[in-house]
């Protein structure tokens, strides 16, 4: 006869069980805490909010250069945003694959999409975050021309608002893109400002460009001018954001680390 023993009644402790997967919304947070709380990333968000600040103060001071509207002061905080918002988020990306730290977090969660994915979302709520502090810049510089004594337009609608987050949010998704195709911190930054200047030197000879792949038709976005412009700016997009992030996404799962 054979009697099974179980460990306990051994005296053996069972074995334990598989750990549990890291939630996603810890991954977000670790990957907000990477990518934001590093001594480059708080001076990269400090000039990106003295940029916003010094942007919002132009037609402040210089009432005859813009229009003295509401969302014309929304632009502007937008325009001051996005110069540098965008490096922020391709650190992002690519600080671990710069700093050859990437193995540690691939060694945490080996599932390489879900960092990806909450590289992606961390990068977005920054992106949300900071669209809030420009809307806070854009409403002092108003109170500001208002203490003045001109006379401001009120003419914010929902369409503004959304082009105004949305024009924010696509210019951090083309940072995120190039980190996440070219995982090189340098190389990415670099191509953050080349890509753009050289298209737009290339748009002025050519309508093509200009008129479908030129980053410069996301400003009818921002100006919330859709009228016409819906098949410009969705290839736009596809080219900036959608075909870089896709063969990123990639390269990021098939890349050796070793």
């Amino acid at each position: 006869m054979t009697t099974s023993l179980s460990p306990r009644a051994l005296g053996i402790d069972a074995a334990t069980s598989a750990p549990e997967p890291i939630p996603f919304a810890r991954l977000v947070r670790v990957e907000w805490a990477k990518g934001t709380d590093t001594r480059a990333a708080r001076w990269l968000l400090a000039l990106v909010a003295v940029s916003t600040v010094g942007m919002v103060l132009v037609p402040v001071l210089a009432p005859t250069t813009f229009d003295q509207t509401c969302a014309s002061y929304l632009r502007v905080a937008a325009l001051g945003l996005t110069i540098l918002l965008p490096v922020v988020a391709i650190l992002m990306l690519t600080g671990e694959w710069s700093q050859r730290s990437i193995i540690t977090t691939f060694t945490q969660e080996p599932r390489r999409v879900r960092v990806l994915n909450a590289k992606v979302v961390a990068s977005m709520v920054l992106g949300g975050v900071a669209a809030v502090f420009g809307g806070v810049v854009a409403a002092a510089g108003l109170g500001l021309a208002a203490a003045s004594g001109r006379t401001l337009e009120a003419d914010l609608s929902v369409g503004v608002i959304a082009g105004y987050l949305l024009f924010v949010l696509l210019s951090v998704l083309a940072g995120v893109a190039l980190g996440a195709l070219l995982q090189s911190s340098a190389a990415a930054i670099a191509a953050s400002f080349a890509l753009p200047a050289t298209f737009a030197v290339l748009g002025t000879a050519s309508t093509l460009v200009s008129n479908w792949i030129d980053m410069s038709i996301w400003n009818w976005v921002l100006e919330n001018d859709w009228a016409g412009h819906v098949p410009q700016i969705s290839v736009s997009i596809v080219l900036w954001v959608a075909v870089p992030l896709a063969a990123g996404a990639v390269r990021w799962v098939r890349r050796d680390v070793g």
